[in-house]
């Protein structure tokens, strides 16, 4: 089982923008996910916010599970 796959419920779009507004040094370029290479997505933001790629994995998901969150 890959436990870096991400389980989304919203566009990946959407969820990249949410974490924009809440992570201001954030860019495209560090949010830049192609399907199938999420442990590249997770080690860079993880080195980036200082977190581990759980934590990030799961602040991912939250944000894509709690469509307000970011409001």
């Amino acid at each position: 089982m890959d436990t870096s796959k991400l389980i989304l419920h919203t566009p990946w779009d959407e969820v990249k923008e949410k974490i924009k507004e809440r992570n201001i040094g954030l860019t495209d370029e560090d949010l830049d996910y192609e399907p199938g290479h999420e442990d590249e997505l997770l080690e860079r933001l993880a080195a980036k916010m200082n977190r581990t790629k759980d934590d990030v994995k799961r602040f991912i998901e939250s944000v894509s599970f709690n469509q307000d969150m970011a409001s």
